[in-house]
């Protein structure tokens, strides 16, 4: 199965001036209309210039009244308006690119309002949003207060049937739907559409069994973008798979299994004998023995380009009942010459000129991001230590391990999009003495809670999860805001946590958690440092400690305790508000959200009357509560008054990280209101 990054960890999509969409870019390869004059059209003169067919068909509705040649003229128009939507915006745009032929095709044979579609990840559904109403916001696309980058109810309650953002559910929640449209006496169609990197994933192998055994009514497309699965594609595969499986094939089988039976014993092994027959000749050409396993049905695979061949197919997939495969081979960044060629960069992109491909250079920061400075060090450390081995999900290039994969390729695993094998795998390293580095998103480690608890946890097995995009991520929203590890981590038994105020600091850290003996995890944000010096040597340092960093005999008004990558954000707000009213505000680094440094958070309980905890994760159960609930236990609450800073109790929509972090309060000018509003209690 494919390791393609279905997941979105995309790079940050910078603010630029909006601009209407332009005419293809030159490097879209326009799609073929076939050659010669007119009919009627004076030779030379040119062609009148044909109205936009975005502009004149209502959609989505009248995708089904258009012909072949019609629907090509819109795939071009749609694939254009995605590239220069992306161009400006950021997204995942090699994705959305690789289906808008097979989008067109499916609401031309079945209803977008009606029947069910479930988009796995969501990542491809650029084409969707824009068939469904929303093609006039399309620029907006990622922007706060604009389109989410993904299929959301909120956003299309009529076109977006299922919220997705994460990998691998559709054929889970789409076999729900079936279910729920079955107990209600509905007919109406339910289809799940997923990429061969989710069906890595166990959950969608659990979707797939349920749904088998429950043999509904369920169409799973799947969307191969030519990185696995099958590698017997041509004429006979797709004729043999599609003429084996249609509507009357179907009857006949079942009429001579029918027929044979009759003859009792002999008839029954004929039957058998005929479909073992059948599913080797087909399992020669094609690869659909697996999901022919699970009890689907299987058609493909066929070309996710050609709109005749697809429209031919799900026509006749609607007649059919039961659980249905569809197999289709589609090409990531299909129609852009630079996608094409580079899928994995363009998967998740940032601002790029539309006719080169080329990335826009902004002014300004030269500094490594976090996840570069996480990937040198791990090289560095492995180079010392030849116990360390790098774990990822999926995601080499977005954890910063693609050059520890150059480096050490005999002691680096991508497991695939497989949070949960990833957690348990490294567990099963370190029970033999191995140091594993599980380096996955925040948001995704997620998925395996139960194996961090059952499987690392409880054994006190030395794992290290490094948690890259931990806080607020931007532009990708809700599902990707890594912002509940402080909370589902600190208070299982024996993990450590720890998250660093800098560069410098994670590579400290870094450093620490492979010389523990236990579990550790290290969060850490999305972006760049603060310019820190990377350029020393690594230290361990003391299991939890953390720092004052701004301090004298005559501050006496506050003091702030500050986790990860808000502590410098806190620093400026402390000084501005001295600079500005003469407050005196101490700033303490906490480094560890667990173990906490109990001895100096008491020392300044008692020093201070006030104090402010600044976290970037959710209030609830984070390192504010942490604090919270050392001073119940240990300190004095009457004496000292505790005002918590984080993330409220609510998701977090999509925006840029400097947006978001000054909408919930949690940058420098928020941090210091907050502290003005304490100092006035």
């Amino acid at each position: 199965m494919s390791k393609a990054l279905n997941k979105m960890g995309t790079a940050a999509a910078a603010e630029q001036p909006q601009k209407k969409p332009a005419a293809r870019p030159a490097a879209v390869r326009p799609v073929a209309q076939g050659g010669g004059q007119p009919a009627g059209q004076a030779p030379g003169r040119p062609a009148a210039p044909k109205k936009p067919l975005l502009d004149s068909v209502a959609l989505p509705q009248g995708v089904r009244d258009l012909s072949v040649e019609d629907l090509s003229r819109l795939a071009e128009e749609i694939r254009a308006l995605i590239i220069d939507t992306v161009s400006h915006t950021g997204g995942h745009l090699a994705p959305g690119l690789g289906v808008v032929e097979l989008t067109l095709a499916l609401y031309n044979v079945f209803d977008p309002q009606n029947d069910r579609f479930v988009w796995d990840v969501g990542h491809q559904a650029y084409a969707h949003k824009i068939l469904t109403g929303r093609r006039s916001r399309f620029a907006t696309l990622r922007r706060h207060g604009g389109l989410s980058g993904f299929p959301r109810p909120e956003e299309s309650p009529l076109y977006d049937h299922f919220g997705v953002g994460h990998s691998s559910t559709s054929i889970s929640a789409a076999l729900g739907m079936a279910v729920a449209r079955d107990l209600s006496g509905g007919r109406n169609k339910v289809l799940a559409v997923i990429g061969d990197g989710s069906m890595t994933a166990g959950l969608a192998y659990e979707g797939l069994n349920q749904a088998g055994g429950m043999e509904r009514d369920l169409i799973v497309v799947l969307n191969d973008n030519e990185m696995s699965i099958s590698k017997n594609v041509g004429a006979l595969s797709s004729f043999l798979s599609r003429n084996l499986s249609t509507p009357w094939m179907m009857r006949l089988k079942k009429d001579v299994e029918q027929r044979l039976r009759t003859f009792g014993r002999i008839g029954e092994e004929l039957a058998a004998l005929a479909r073992r027959g059948e599913d080797s000749f087909k399992h020669f050409f094609t690869p659909g023995t697996l999901f022919q396993s699970f009890g689907f049905n299987y058609l493909g695979p066929i070309d996710g380009h050609d709109l005749r061949e697809m429209i031919s197919v799900f026509e006749q997939v609607k007649e059919l009942s039961g659980p249905t495969l569809v197999h289709v081979l589609t090409k990531k960044g299909k129609g852009y010459e630079p996608a094409e060629s580079n899928p994995s960069y363009f998967h998740g992109v940032g601002c790029f000129e539309p006719e080169t491909g080329k990335a826009v250079k902004f002014a300004g920061c030269s500094l490594p991001s976090y996840t570069e400075v996480f990937g040198r060090a791990l090289c560095e450390l492995a180079a010392r230590e030849k116990r360390i081995v790098a774990i990822t999900a999926a995601m080499p290039e977005g954890t910063g391990l693609s050059r520890f994969a150059d480096e050490f390729p005999d002691r680096f695993v991508d497991v695939g999009i497989c949070e949960q094998h990833a957690v348990t795998f490294a567990a099963g390293l370190a029970k033999e003495g191995y140091r594993p580095v599980v380096a996955i998103y925040s948001t995704f480690l997620q998925r395996s809670y139960d194996q961090i608890v059952h499987d690392v946890c409880l054994q006190n097995l030395p794992v290290t999860l490094c948690l890259d995009r931990g806080g607020l991520v931007g532009e990708d929203g809700a599902t990707h805001h890594g912002v509940f590890d402080l909370s589902y981590l600190r208070h299982v038994p024996n993990m450590v946590v720890m998250a660093p105020k800098d560069e410098a600091e994670l590579r400290d850290m870094l450093a620490t958690a492979l010389a523990h003996e236990g579990p550790v995890a290290v969060r850490y944000p999305r972006g760049v440092g603060v310019g820190a010096d990377i350029s020393g040597p690594m230290r361990v340092l003391p299991l939890g400690k953390g720092e004052l960093l701004r301090d004298g005999e005559d501050f006496a008004d506050a003091c702030i305790l500050a986790a990860g990558s808000r502590v410098h954000p806190s620093l400026e707000a402390a000084e501005e508000l001295e600079q500005a009213a003469g407050k005196k505000v101490a700033v303490f680094n906490a480094r560890f959200v667990k173990p906490l440094d109990e001895e100096a958070i008491l020392a300044l309980a008692a020093r201070f009357p006030k104090i402010l905890t600044v976290e970037e994760n959710a209030l609830a159960g984070g390192f504010g509560s942490a604090v919270l609930e050392l001073l119940a236990d240990k300190g004095d609450l009457s004496s000292v008054r505790v005002k918590r800073l984080g993330l409220p109790d609510h998701f977090v929509e999509h925006g840029t990280q400097k947006e978001l972090r000054a909408e919930t309060g949690l940058d420098k000018n928020g941090i210091r209101a907050a502290l003005e509003e304490l100092l006035q209690a």
